[in-house]
């Protein structure tokens, strides 16, 4: 079984428009697919009404106990919930899942971050997935024609729940599910150069420049780290992509593979 990973990115699905437009995107693919899904600014926007700080480096977010509590909330209670009802309504067959459901993402607590300022950082309760084998239930679901959509949340063995960061439970499932491709979709037509045009194509020496040199976003960042893991894993096809383009992304979706040659997008090499 040929299984396509899609990760996409909370600003994708934070209105009622974005998130139909989304939710056709995967219904119509006719190929056994796995969604990841964020929801960085719906996160935001709850904690501000909450009253509790936002704190981030490198794209990760530091989570404490009370950010927790919403980070569930929002990914499991609402934005799951919702693209699932939405997908299902545009013919899919999605069900939802967090990564804390049967061996969908186990992790331990993420040791602490060396910024790309150099500073050493305890993330909290933020989870980093551990090697296991292809989840049984997603493997299921797949043979039983299911979209399994599965929001950044995981557990560890002790049954405590993490924050995940969206780009890197979906280049840990996608090495997992021995994937044909990974698709990253976000905002932007995948990784720009410092006069702002999308970089074609970036070896693992070149993300690892970009990184470096404060080029890369602090958002793009955590997506670079994943994408480089997926193809160390051995997943053919990784390739961050405009996911407002949404006719783009139904033909990369498609069974037989189009040229990538004519889309701005970025692919990460072997």
């Amino acid at each position: 079984m040929t299984v396509t990973l899609l990760k996409v990115g909370g600003e994708l699905l934070e209105s009622p428009e974005r998130m139909a437009a989304m939710a056709r995107v995967v219904a119509r693919c006719t190929r056994p697919l796995v969604v990841v899904h964020g929801g960085g600014r719906e996160i935001d926007a709850a904690l501000s009404s909450a009253g509790i700080a936002k704190r981030q480096v490198d794209g990760l977010r530091i989570t404490d106990a009370a950010t927790l509590d919403i980070v569930v909330a929002v990914l499991a209670g609402t934005i799951n919930t919702r693209f699932v009802a939405a997908i299902n309504a545009a013919g899919g067959r999605a069900v939802g899942l967090t990564g804390a459901d049967t061996n969908v993402a186990p992790v331990r607590r993420a040791l602490p971050h060396q910024s790309t300022a150099g500073d050493e950082i305890d993330l909290g309760l933020v989870g980093t997935p551990t090697a296991a084998p292809a989840p049984a239930l997603l493997t299921s679901l797949l043979k039983g024609g299911f979209i399994p959509v599965v929001a950044c949340i995981g557990a560890s063995r002790d049954g405590t729940l993490f924050n995940v960061n969206a780009d890197t439970l979906a280049g840990s499932l996608a090495a997992r599910l021995g994937v044909r491709r990974l698709l990253i979709a976000g905002g932007t037509a995948g990784v720009f150069d410092a006069a702002g045009a999308t970089i074609p194509e970036l070896t693992r020496t070149e993300v690892r420049a970009l990184v470096r040199s404060g080029t890369a976003s602090a958002g793009m960042v955590a997506k670079l780290t994943a994408c480089l893991d997926a193809v160390k894993a051995g997943v053919h096809d990784v390739l961050i992509v405009n996911g407002h383009d949404t006719r783009g992304l139904m033909q990369l979706l498609a069974p037989r593979l189009p040229d990538l040659d004519s889309r701005p997008l970025t692919r990460v090499l072997p």
